[in-house]
């Protein structure tokens, strides 16, 4: 007896080749899609946009053989002791983050702000960016910069208050005191982001090799460099509207030769050192404050129970904010770093 297939959900040949096509055609429209993007990044995208100066400064550079050149803004009027300020790392990280602290300080006291490694003006090449090369370049940026005996007084955000911590583990002398703004690693276990959790879970490495791929590691970072995508992060980071001029600038920096390879590492995390809190933050003896309120990206869950741990360390709570208290708090945010650098 000849059994109807189709009837009874099973194809006929027929079928089965009408649907071998169709499959065909959806695999080719689903790989064509990422294909057409990579080509369109290629040779569509500018990645040589102008970048301005992001500071109404001076800008200087230091080389070395390790960190490369390194590019900072200066501005040396005013008395008392230095300040350096260190903009966070993301996709479209530079000194322009400092911008509101910058422009408040400065003619107050002597101010300097870098472009770390793979970001602003300095050197975006392929290699390896990793903790020890943020901590080296920041620590070769105290060296060349006017020092006071006693040590300068520091603000960093975010991922970048690890690296600072990592420098005055190393060379506590360099160092006045501390000022950590939303900083990364008081996250409960269960408040890790995806890079922490990479970091923490030794797939870093796997991650940093996938996001790397030569094929599309400039496509994939045109994708994050888009601006409806550097829009919506800074949206998460604001709890009003977000800057237009870090928006611009942003835009800018994304869009130049190099600007991928950094921020890569960052997405991949690679960046960040797991157990910072007991590795290098509980062993820190200099005065240190913590700006923080709301942040889309890291919690604060062990702070208070640090803070009680830890007498040299104390924390404001800049409200409302979202991780740009500097932005969007200017007042209360200088004031607070005024008033601790003065204390301390």
């Amino acid at each position: 007896m000849i059994i109807d297939q189709q009837r009874h959900g099973r194809p006929t040949s027929s079928h089965a080749s009408w649907l071998t096509r169709l499959l065909g055609a959806t695999g080719a429209l689903s790989l064509a899609a990422p294909l057409t993007w990579i080509g369109y990044s290629a040779l569509a995208i500018n990645h040589d946009l102008p970048l301005p100066d992001a500071l109404n400064a001076p800008r200087k550079t230091i080389n070395g053989h390790y960190i490369g050149q390194i590019s900072y803004y200066a501005k040396r009027s005013g008395s008392g002791r230095p300040l350096v300020l260190i903009h966070s790392i993301n996709a479209g990280a530079s000194a322009y983050e400092v911008k509101p602290l910058f422009d408040h300080f400065s003619g107050q006291r002597p101010i300097y702000a870098p472009d770390l490694p793979g970001f602003g003006f300095s050197e975006r090449s392929d290699r390896r960016y990793t903790p020890e090369l943020y901590t080296t370049a920041i620590l070769a940026l105290l060296d060349d910069i006017e020092q006071t005996e006693g040590g300068v007084d520091v603000v960093a955000l975010s991922l970048s208050g690890e690296f600072v911590a990592r420098a005055a583990q190393r060379r506590p002398e360099l160092f006045h005191s501390l000022t950590l703004i939303s900083p990364s690693g008081f996250s409960a276990a269960r408040q890790l982001n995806r890079t922490e959790r990479a970091a923490n879970n030794q797939t870093s490495e796997r991650a940093h090799r996938i996001v790397t791929f030569r094929l599309w590691s400039q496509a994939l970072f045109d994708l994050l460099a888009a601006k409806p995508s550097i829009a919506y992060y800074l949206k998460r980071s604001f709890v009003g509207p977000i800057d237009a001029g870090l928006l611009a600038y942003d835009y800018a920096t994304t869009h130049q030769r190099g600007a991928r390879f950094a921020p890569l590492a960052f997405i991949s995390g690679a960046l960040f050192t797991p157990d910072i809190r007991q590795t290098i933050y509980a062993t820190l003896d200099l005065p240190v404050l913590v700006l923080y309120d709301q942040d889309s990206f890291v919690g604060f869950d062990e702070l208070p129970t640090f803070l009680t741990q830890h007498q040299h360390w104390q924390a404001v709570r800049i409200s409302p904010t979202r991780g740009m208290p500097h932005f969007e708090q200017p007042t209360q945010t200088s004031a607070a770093i005024a008033s601790f650098c003065a204390a301390v």
